[in-house]
């Protein structure tokens, strides 16, 4: 099984299910031919702390990986980018007391500029270095292509259209493919 726990974003809000990322993710790895189930474990205004409190529920099946998308509801809020790096880190903690331990996959985010250069720097620093720390594949930016781009955003200008999903899957998929392979 693949588990992506998310925000919003995973959870496809504003879009028909089956148009979320994780079910594109889903159409691609039956389209390989490889024979894992993607489940998509996103909730809309989720925080970093929330998805460690949900991650005994969610990984009581084996997860072959582990796709974490989380962190962007805690920049929305100002949240100490040393507490969101520490919740990640549980997160991956937690993850790798399963046997066998699941493959991880870190999906960054980005903070907003309205919090100033120094929190965006310091935000931005979690995701590389605990990729690194995690032996994690790093998904540089969920939304690259898709942030700013009216025509692939419903109208809040955060939340990707069907189109925009598509996109994001792109993304994740370039990151995820070489998984399966190892």
């Amino acid at each position: 099984m693949v588990l992506i726990v998310g925000t919003s974003l995973t959870a496809g809000l504003g879009v028909d299910p089956e148009e979320a990322y994780p079910a594109v993710l889903q159409e691609k790895i039956d389209d390989a031919g490889l024979r894992y189930r993607v489940v998509g474990a996103g909730v809309s205004g989720e925080t970093s702390a929330g998805a460690l409190r949900r991650l005994d529920w969610l990984m009581r099946q084996r997860i072959a990986v582990l796709v974490l998308e989380t962190g962007a509801n805690d920049g929305l809020r100002g949240q100490d980018p040393d507490a969101t790096r520490a919740n990640i880190q549980a997160i991956f903690d937690r993850a790798r007391r399963q046997e066998p331990p699941p493959r991880l996959v870190l999906i960054a985010m980005e903070a907003l500029p309205n919090y100033g250069a120094d929190y965006r720097r310091r935000f931005r620093g979690i995701y590389p270095e605990l990729s690194k720390a995690n032996q994690a594949v790093l998904v540089p930016f969920l939304l690259e292509g898709v942030a700013g781009e009216e025509r692939l955003n419903q109208a809040d200008g955060i939340h990707p259209t069907a189109e925009g999903h598509r996109r994001v899957a792109e993304n994740v998929w370039t990151a995820l493919r070489p998984v399966f392979k190892e």
